[in-house]
């Protein structure tokens, strides 16, 4: 029966506050005032009278949270407050060391990690001294950044690089958890986790295996891939879920005659648990098992509490969050260029899980070098599914005893490939084959010998087609040429069909050459063209790298271009002058002279020089006149936000040098975890050992603009 407008807008009115009532209650405090049929009935008659009144369709309106049609593509947010990572602590002692800075910061002395060598930044002092900490669940998701304009949300980004992100409200509108409308009609900037539930990852991945598809690895992959969908309805069918947990920026708005319900000042969120609450009053779901402790030793406690209880949630847990709790601790410790100094991410240990070993089979490297790696039973283990392990070489296979057809507990840390750390031989039945390792091997065209002084074994051929096809995909890669529509299948197709023989042969394609393959159209094939002239003038740097002379990557390419200047320069090199330069060894430079006097790398020089041009890199004013200009960086092991990459590039923007290899004349070794021997030399030779956070006060403040 038709009504009038007034009485329809009334009703829908009416409709949208129940509707957004019982959401809340379901979706957030866990409640069923009323069965889902009936609830479903509610936002039917809503949509159904605003589809007979257009004009009363609100923004908030539930019926908006799947609406229009696919996107063409995500734009891009500038992030009005800086999205910062978090430094991990891994054991005991990283917290404890965590509580000490903490310590030494608020009493107004320099902000140290444990080297003496940190810059002079001081946080300010602050008569309150009385540290607590909040310990809250680290849920492993996608991390999202929710804004509010009088009480209603404006946009959902990503993270991205910290600074700009994407634009994924359409898709976050559709996740039931998220208000529309707040309780308070304020201005706000919150972020929080997006996750996928165990029951949900477990229903998609059904549907996955009965259509032949790939299933989703991990939580993580399966909330990041659903959230980047461009059809808000897919996203909407997978049921995504939140969790908020900061409140980023704040302000009460001039047009309201009072303060929101409840808040009668900013002394609520004056700490990390008040600001929980507050947004929790404000209508957003958070995670209730969150805990205030008095001291670090609470702090613990709580962290071996849910290692224990991590599995017993339906969302994944892989650490917990360490918060200083009052926000004027917060704000006296500040932030480093990556991280804040009042809160940490304590990880849980890596994870184990048992697995079969189906099989043993043997990689050849561009260099030809060979490692084993075992062919696992597919086995779910730190939140992703695992079908290989590094068995490192010969000697490690003898030493675990592993053989085909064994019962093996596999270790997974971080992003890198598993290893097998025991073999269970209780559990063998007798039927399990020791591997034995071969003296020949057919991707190496023949035999094969072990490297004098070495585990490792090698192709005795070095121009095996899978050596052949490694070097290729280096040569091409973001580290070397960069040449971006070359991939590992594509140049397996031009080596198959012999195309390519050599490096130089790439720059010598032609359309035809290509358009006679299978799978390459017209605009394939100009593509691939296009990519491979832009790249004909590389800096020498990148070429040296992308020849794979053993030994020698992106640190000390870049010290023997830089010394020599040219390629004519680098070829006629004597070994005594390779073995002068800063950061290369004998090993390397013996490497480097024998390598450029082959004479089948002479005919590749000559053949790749008449196709490319090569430049030397211009130091930017800012390199030549940076912060670190004088100072020689050797860096080791795995840092915590930063990447090799990155560090290498923050160093040369501020004017500083990398080297491959310590010496008396290094002024820092930046280091991570599980540094390697060059820790052990940096500590002989005297020279500063410093930790990321510490190289990050070395750098200028980031620019935010």
């Amino acid at each position: 029966m038709m009504i009038d407008i007034r009485e329809a807008k009334k009703r829908t009115e009416k409709l949208r506050e129940a509707i957004n009532h019982y959401r809340y209650l379901y979706h957030v405090e866990n409640i069923s005032e009323i069965s889902d049929e009936a609830l479903d009935s509610l936002k039917y008659e809503l949509a159904k009278l605003e589809e007979e009144y257009p004009d009363l369709i609100t923004p908030d309106s539930p019926t908006q949270r799947v609406a229009g049609e696919p996107l063409a593509k995500f734009e891009k947010v500038t992030h009005v407050v800086p999205q910062w990572s978090f430094n991990d602590a891994f054991t005991p002692e990283d917290i404890r060391a965590f509580d000490e800075r903490v310590r030494r910061g608020l009493r107004g002395e320099i902000f140290r990690g444990e080297s003496s060598s940190e810059p002079e930044v001081s946080p300010r002092k602050i008569s309150r001294r009385a540290i607590s900490y909040v310990c809250e669940l680290k849920i492993d998701g996608l991390h999202t950044v929710l804004t509010y304009e009088k009480g209603l949300l404006k946009t959902a980004a990503t993270r991205g690089n910290g600074k700009v992100g994407e634009n994924v409200t359409m898709n976050v509108k559709t996740i039931e958890s998220v208000p529309l409308k707040l309780k308070e009609s304020v201005d706000v900037i919150v972020e929080g986790e997006v996750w996928l539930g165990r029951a949900q990852l477990e229903r998609l991945n059904k549907i996955k295996i009965k259509k032949g598809e790939p299933v989703f690895a991990n939580p993580r992959n399966a909330a990041a891939g659903t959230l980047r969908q461009l059809d808000p309805k897919i996203v909407a069918e997978r049921k995504l879920d939140t969790f908020i947990y900061d409140l980023s920026s704040f302000s009460l708005r001039s047009d309201l005659e009072r303060p929101p319900k409840g808040l009668t000042s900013l002394d609520q969120v004056s700490t990390q648990e008040g600001e929980l609450n507050y947004l929790a009053q404000l209508g957003f779901k958070v995670n209730k098992h969150y805990e205030v402790c008095p001291n670090i030793e609470a702090v613990i406690k709580f962290w071996q509490k849910w290692q224990k209880k991590k599995d017993s949630q339906d969302y994944w847990i892989d650490g917990v969050v360490v918060k200083v709790n009052e926000r004027e601790s917060q704000e006296a410790l500040g932030y480093t260029g990556k991280a804040p100094r009042f809160a940490i991410a304590f990880k849980f240990p890596a994870e184990q899980a048992t697995s079969v070993v189906e099989d043993i089979v043997l990689q050849v490297g561009r260099q030809g070098t060979i490692t084993p790696v075992a062919n696992l039973r597919p086995t779910l283990v730190a939140g992703s599914t695992v079908s290989r392990a590094t068995l490192h070489n010969e000697d490690e296979i003898k030493r675990l005893d592993v053989r085909v057809g064994d019962t093996v507990i596999i270790q997974k840390a971080g992003d890198v490939i598993p290893d097998i750390v025991k073999v269970l031989t209780e559990m063998r039945t007798g039927k399990e084959k020791p591997f034995k390792w071969p003296t020949k091997l057919e991707a190496c065209n023949g035999p094969i010998e072990r490297i004098p002084g070495q585990a490792a074994w090698r192709c005795v051929d070095k121009n095996s087609f899978a050596q052949l096809k490694r070097k290729f995909y280096h040569f091409v890669s973001k580290h070397a040429l960069d040449i971006e529509k070359l991939g590992p299948r594509v140049i397996d197709q031009l080596l198959e069909a012999g195309l390519l023989t050599n490096f130089a042969d790439i720059f010598k394609l032609k359309k035809e050459d290509l358009l006679a393959l299978p799978r390459f159209a017209e605009k394939s094939a100009d593509n691939l063209i296009a990519s491979i002239n832009e790249r004909r003038t590389v800096t020498l740097p990148r070429f040296v790298v992308g020849l794979s002379i053993p030994n020698v990557g992106e640190e000390t390419a870049e010290d023997v271009a830089e010394h020599f200047g040219s390629l004519t320069k680098i070829q006629s090199a004597r070994l005594e002058d390779l073995q002068a330069i800063e950061g290369v060894g004998e090993v390397v430079a013996q490497s480097i002279f024998d390598w450029f006097r082959e004479e089948e790398n002479k005919k590749l020089i000559s053949d790749l020089l008449d196709q490319v041009t090569l430049t030397l890199p211009e130091a930017s004013p800012r390199e030549k006149e940076g912060k670190l200009r004088g100072k020689t960086f050797v860096l080791t092991g795995t840092l915590p936000t930063l990447s090799r990459d990155e560090a290498k590039r923050l160093i040369k923007q501020n004017g500083g040098e990398v080297s491959s290899s310590v010496s008396s004349k290094t002024n820092f070794v930046l280091a991570g975890e599980e540094a390697g021997s060059k820790l052990k030399q940096a500590e002989g030779l005297g020279v500063t050992i410093i930790d990321e956070e510490e190289f990050l006060h070395l750098l200028p403040p980031p620019d935010l603009k």
